[in-house]
Order: structure tokens, then sequence, then C-alpha cells
């Protein structure tokens, strides 16, 4: 008996840890994704970025909420004297009306607003953006929840994942902040794809079964034109770990690889070779001097610069 209870316990611990493993990954995906439109936020309105992320996050459950999915509010603001579109849930009472939205840049500018035209957040504007401290006390002093350790729970957020050095940014990447706030999780159903930056390139990773459409509906740029950056029919279907660039790619990889050939692996095609280094595949012939229909060889050494 004791031994069964022994492995109970550590199976219990193991499910506790992975379960926190993933809630993290949940919280840093949406940091990424959203931390340079917070950031934008910021500069527009004067709340800290870090108690916009750390809102964002508490409320939303990192985007995975039924209020964010089904209507994009990240923020868990009610109707109010709203005229726009209206969402249902059951919150301190059944069934209460709450702000939906077309995308999630419309919630996070309808958030600022809403703290920066309320009389009854005016005090906060007073303090400095980087007293995230300040904020969050003030937020449940002037009654944004009705949870007693809200301020407690926004400060453990932003320590947690250290949200306060965006409190201190001089600028942020406009690309992201457009792309990544015009997406539209609530009307597809599913989590964002991460973005990344290489080679002066935005990318993502594709997911089995993928296509140009639901990419481009949910990046907010034209799925033909994502296609032609790729090189690829726009028609197709999209396989697990595939890059996809979402602005044309560049002729020559990185300077790092000035010197620095690429080998040649098994199962390679000039085609991965080219996506790998954010280069056009026309570009990657030229450079070797190859045409079209070379057949390239396991071992061979390429310019990819």
């Amino acid at each position: 008996m004791r031994r069964t209870y022994l492995i109970g316990l550590l199976l219990m611990c193991v499910m506790h840890v992975w379960g926190q493993a993933r809630l993290n990954g949940q919280y840093l995906q949406y940091i990424n994704q959203y931390k340079d439109l917070a950031i934008e936020q910021m500069f527009k309105y004067r709340i800290p970025a870090s108690i916009t992320l750390a809102q964002g996050l508490f409320e939303s459950a990192a985007g995975q909420s039924e209020l964010a999915r089904k209507g994009n509010n990240h923020f868990g603001i009610k109707c109010h004297d709203w005229l726009g579109a209206t969402t249902y849930h059951d919150d301190d009472a059944r069934g209460e009306c709450f702000r939906a939205y077309r995308n999630v840049l419309e919630s996070y500018e309808d958030h600022s607003r809403f703290l920066a035209n309320n009389s009854r957040y005016r005090r906060l504007f007073s303090l400095s953006r980087t007293d995230y401290r300040g904020w969050a006390h003030g937020l449940k002093a002037c009654g944004y929840a009705t949870n007693p350790q809200y301020a407690q729970k926004l400060i453990g957020i932003i320590e947690q994942y250290q949200l306060y050095q965006y409190d201190r940014a001089t600028k942020y990447d406009k690309f992201i902040a457009k792309h990544a706030g015009t997406d539209q999780p609530a009307a597809r159903g599913g989590a964002l794809h991460p973005i990344y930056l290489y080679n002066k390139n935005y990318y993502i990773y594709a997911r089995e079964g993928d296509t140009f459409k639901q990419i481009g509906k949910e990046i907010g740029i034209s799925y033909r034109a994502i296609a032609n950056y790729n090189e690829r029919d726009r028609r197709e279907v999209l396989h697990q770990g595939e890059i996809i660039y979402l602005k044309k790619k560049q002729k020559r990889a990185p300077k790092e690889f000035k010197r620095v050939p690429h080998v040649v692996q098994p199962g390679e095609s000039m085609y991965d070779i080219a996506q790998r280094y954010g280069i056009r595949l026309e570009s990657l012939y030229k450079m070797n001097r190859l045409s079209p229909d070379y057949q390239i060889q396991v071992g061979q050494r390429l310019r990819v610069r």
C-alpha cells in the first residue's frame, strides 16, 4: 500500500510540473505574440506595457479563455454602454454581457481607451510608466476587478516573466504589432502561430494540414502573396514544421555565412536549403552557377551568401 501511495504521489507531482510547464509555454507564446502591440499601446496611451500584457495574460488565460476565443476579448471588459458587438458569459452573475471584437488589436485598443477615457482611472496616469506596482494596485483600488488578489496576481505575472523590461522600450516592431493584432483566433478557434524573425524576414512554422488561406487570414496578409513569397502553389496543403515566410525572401543568407558553405544533408532539396536560410530559390541556383534541373548530392558544398 505504501509503495502504491508513493507511486501515485510521484505521478501527481509529475503531472503538476508538466501542467505548469505547459502553462508557462502558453504564457511565453502570448508574450512573444503581443509584446510589440502592448508597447505600441504604451506609446499611444501611456499605459505600461507590462500592465497591458499582465492583464491580457490573466484575464484571457493567455488567449485561451472562452471570451478570448469567441469574442477576441482579452481584458474581460463588460458592455458598460457599449454599442458594438457583444457576447455573453458567466462571471460575477450568470449570462453577463461582454464586449466582442473583430480581432485582438481592437481589444487592445479598446482596453487602452477604456482606461484613458474613464475618470475612474485618471489618477493612474500621474504614475510613472515604470511603476507597474502602483498601476497594479491602482487598478484594483479603482475597481477594475473584484478579485481581492488582483494586484498581486498582476505583479506576480510581471515579475515572473520580467514584463517590466518592456516598460523601458524605446521602439517596437510595427510589423509584428500590426499582424499579431489583426489575427482572428475567435473566428478559427485555434491557437496562434508564433511569429519569428530571421534574415530580415518574419516566419512561422506550419502545422499539419495548414493552408496558405488559413495562414493569410490569421496574419492579415494576402494568402496569394504568402504563397508567392515561399515559391509555392497557393492551393497546397502544408505539413508540420515547414517554414513559411511572411515577406519576400532575401537574395543571400545572413553575413555570418559569407565563408560558411552549406553541406547538403540526406533528403535535402535546393528548396529546403533556400527555406532554411531565408533566401530565394533562384538566387541559390545563381550563387552556385547551377541550372534549375541540377540534382544536388549528399555532402556537396553550396554557397548561401
